[in-house]
């Protein structure tokens, strides 16, 4: 018996996590210069990191030898989320936010709740504590609401939300959200995954922050990779009630976001310019990547993140013709589509490249 059969079999079972394809792989394969390829498959943010961020992250350096101190960027989320400072959990990314509280109320014995076509590290969590994975059918290629609310049973701690979902870019309006939260059982914490938030037109945000005064198996993750663009430096964080944060620290590991990324995040949640900058080019950029699908004859998936999803038909040629273009977009057959490609916004110019060899590749 080999000495991997003696790890835990549901680790074992879990199909690997797959990222986009890096710049440098594709470079390597296709034998094509680094600076003439496109990425847009892992939805980055294309303006890069805030500078404000920069200017800080570079000054940050010269205290890399020190451990790290969580506490001011915990006091700025908590003041800027009107919440107490004992009920923000950081992460090294949002990843690191959903495995802890995964590891905090799943095991074996115990399942949770998700949606078809949702995020891929929900079941990843949740099956690498041995709990019991239950998935509801998608409804318009996002979370039907009612079926989740009705697939929880007795053994079920957990149900995930992503809003707006990836990869399909669903938006959840908050009132059917707030409503789903009031009727689920209150001892299953109900994760709220916003990662694209800012992202959401204005007009239809809500404070769901302010939730959990009301709704204590509420927790809500955010992170600085999407918009803020600190995709590398992995931060993000979970807002909770006091005693799940209290948990979820339990496990935490003491250092997990380290001083370059707490110094970058500081900076960045303060650099409104550079927020709003990125707003603006991602509603544009929808708009050009929309208008050219709809030329195309395409059908999509309207998003409220800063990708769009459409079916390409006989996606893995159409995706393989992409990349010896130089373009790279994410396959999402690992989601239960595998005719669908996922492509991030990108710059103006980025978009036309992706228009162009998306035409000549169908």
């Amino acid at each position: 018996m080999s000495l991997a059969e003696q790890a835990l079999s549901y680790v074992r079972a879990i199909s690997p996590y797959q990222p986009g394809k890096p710049i440098t792989e594709l470079a390597r394969e296709m034998g094509i210069p680094v600076d003439s390829i496109v990425k847009l498959a892992s939805n980055e943010n294309p303006l890069g990191m805030s500078p404000k961020a920069r200017v800080a992250v570079e000054k940050a350096i010269s205290g890399v030898e020190r451990y790290p101190d969580q506490f001011d960027l915990i006091a700025k989320v908590a003041k800027r989320c009107a919440v107490g400072q004992n009920q923000v959990v950081l992460g090294n990314g949002s990843n690191d936010v959903l495995d802890l509280i995964a590891r905090v109320f799943l095991a074996p014995g115990r399942s949770a709740v998700f949606a078809q076509h949702a995020f891929a590290v929900y079941p990843l969590a949740t099956l690498s504590t041995g709990a019991e994975l239950i998935v509801t059918p998608a409804k318009n290629y996002g979370h039907d609401l009612d079926a989740m609310r009705a697939a929880i049973r007795p053994d079920t701690r957990i149900v995930w939300i992503a809003n707006p979902n990836n990869p399909t870019g669903n938006f959840l309006p908050y009132a059917e959200v707030r409503a789903f939260l009031e009727s689920v059982p209150k001892d299953v914490v109900v994760v709220l995954d916003e990662a694209y938030n800012e992202y959401i037109p204005a007009a239809e945000r809500v404070d769901t922050a302010g939730w959990l005064k009301d709704l204590p198996n509420l927790l809500i993750c955010r992170t600085l990779s999407k918009i803020y663009g600190l995709a590398g430096l992995r931060i993000g964080y979970g807002l909770a009630s006091p005693e799940v944060a209290d948990l979820m620290n339990r496990v935490r590991q003491p250092f997990n976001v380290n001083n370059l990324a707490l110094a970058g995040a500081l900076a960045a949640l303060d650099d409104h310019e550079f927020l709003n900058a990125s707003y603006e080019l991602n509603r544009r950029g929808m708009e050009q990547l929309v208008a050219a699908l709809k030329r195309l004859n395409l059908e999509y998936i309207p998003s409220c993140g800063n990708f769009v999803t459409f079916r390409a038909g006989d996606a893995a040629t159409v995706n393989q013709k992409l990349l010896k273009q130089g373009v790279i977009v994410r396959p999402i057959g690992g989601y239960g589509l595998p005719e669908w490609l996922r492509v991030t916004i990108g710059t103006e110019v980025e978009n036309v490249r992706f228009i162009e060899a998306l035409e000549k590749a169908l």
